[in-house]
């Protein structure tokens, strides 16, 4: 069984760092997934855990459970009231703007297995990301038209949780994030698997803040994004930006 890395317990939560790849709960989307990150914590400390928020497949990072249906309930209702703050580091292609608002409504994505049953003719629904430029570089090589590559590191303070939102609004400003495989670009991706056997996408939450429906304390949760991701960013000068953040 794997171990995975707790961050924080009490008696009504538990948070892990997910890993890139693992999946939250089971899924008709990945039939053929046999590790899902709910039945190993489960396992891990041996009680059952309930999820109050998502995190995608790819994407590593804070992950929160309660270890009952009410304090599941209490969390997910401060998640759809946007009163729980949540930092993610991403590397992007390009220079990235020095900071920003991304303010563009998002239509929901639909999976053709899973969402059979959804409304389809859902308008697109307010999203807002907060972002900031930590760090760039700029290689001395060709990847697509010029002979020179450029790549940003990025903090994102997504302010609404819609699906694959942070990755939604960097693709919307041209600046998509690296390893994604549906919104990103394939010949970037590709670079970072060859020269950096980078095989991920590149994003990671790395600091949760949310108020425990008990004692009214806020409760902060911290991550570091994963060795192949804390690896890449050293490799290009970037470790001291891999910690610290804006303000909520």
């Amino acid at each position: 069984m794997s171990v995975l890395d707790i961050l924080y317990r009490d008696d009504h939560f538990v948070a892990i760092n997910k890993p890139s790849g693992l999946l939250v709960h089971r899924s008709a989307i990945d039939r053929r997934e046999t590790r899902f990150a709910l039945q190993l914590v489960r396992d891990q400390i041996g009680q059952k855990v309930y999820p109050v928020h998502r995190l995608d497949k790819p994407t590593s990072g804070v992950l929160l459970f309660a270890l009952s249906p009410e304090m599941a309930r209490a969390v997910s209702t401060q998640f759809a009231e946007q009163g729980v703050y949540k930092r993610y580091l991403a590397v992007v292609r390009g220079f990235a703007p020095d900071n920003g608002a991304i303010d563009h409504p998002l239509k929901e994505e639909l999976d053709k297995m899973t969402d059979s049953r959804a409304r389809q003719d859902k308008p697109p629904q307010p999203a807002l990301t907060h972002f900031r430029c930590l760090a760039r570089v700029e290689l001395p090589v060709r990847v697509e038209r010029y002979p020179q590559t450029r790549y940003s590191l990025v903090e994102a303070i997504p302010k609404t949780g819609r699906k694959h939102q942070i990755r939604r609004h960097m693709k919307h400003i041209a600046h998509p994030v690296i390893g994604d495989a549906k919104h990103g670009k394939g010949v970037h991706n590709r670079f970072f698997q060859t020269q950096y056997h980078c095989h991920r996408l590149l994003l990671a939450c790395v600091e949760m803040r949310f108020q425990h429906p008990l004692s009214a304390d806020e409760v902060r949760l911290s991550a570091h994004p994963g060795e192949d991701f804390i690896r890449l960013c050293e490799g290009f000068g970037w470790g001291k930006y891999l910690s610290g953040g804006m303000p909520p």
